[in-house]
């Protein structure tokens, strides 16, 4: 099976990698449209700004290329807010996968949420043996909506979208990577789609 992790310039993969090393799989860092095409799963991670990734991701067609894949892909962070439709950060369209805007938080709440959060409601063979409630491990400052996509919620300001599945399109705003033994059971479920 090949994975690869989607490098775009956004953000710090290693302990991503790192991580699905520790399950036993490996994956590849690449931008390589051809690469990612070809590939059994694609991770899409970020960490970093909204137009800034988008700008990054049209330099080498992969705006174009992300929406039309067909093998699961993983969206992480900012690579989940990146499938949604519009980011308030910068006024940033999207790539359009989920029908749901980022917003973001209040200036009411403490702005960005760095740490751990519970996660409930949890509606795909992506959480096979998580249990409900599980503590994961966010940092971000913008949030999606719940909406029909919507398979696991958190409280933060409101209850919002944790993660989001559309066909083969996955995506959770914690860091499985660095959310302990139920993070990394999200990234072995996954892998093992």
């Amino acid at each position: 099976m090949k994975t690869v992790i989607i490098d775009y310039k956004a953000g710090n993969v290693q302990s991503l990698l790192f991580a699905i090393e520790r399950l036993g799989f490996s994956a590849k860092l690449t931008s390589n449209p051809d690469e990612i095409s070809k590939a059994d799963k694609v991770i899409f991670p970020g960490v970093g700004e909204a137009s800034f990734a988008m700008n990054s991701l049209k330099k080498t067609g992969l705006d174009l290329l992300i929406p039309e894949l067909k093998q699961p892909l993983l969206g992480i962070c900012l690579g989940m807010q990146l499938l949604c439709k519009y980011s308030e950060e910068s006024g940033t369209k999207t790539l359009g996968i989920f029908d749901v805007s980022v917003k973001k938080f209040p200036d009411s709440v403490l702005v960005p949420q760095i740490g751990w959060n519970q996660i409930y409601d949890l509606k795909s063979d992506l959480f096979k043996n998580v249990p409900e409630q599980s503590y994961m491990y966010l940092v971000h400052s913008y949030y999606a909506e719940k909406n029909e996509n919507t398979i696991a919620t958190t409280d933060y300001y409101e209850t919002y979208s944790t993660a989001l599945q559309k066909d083969n399109f996955f995506g959770v705003q914690f860091h499985p990577e660095k959310s302990g033994v139920f993070g990394s059971k999200i990234l072995e479920n996954f892998l093992k789609l």
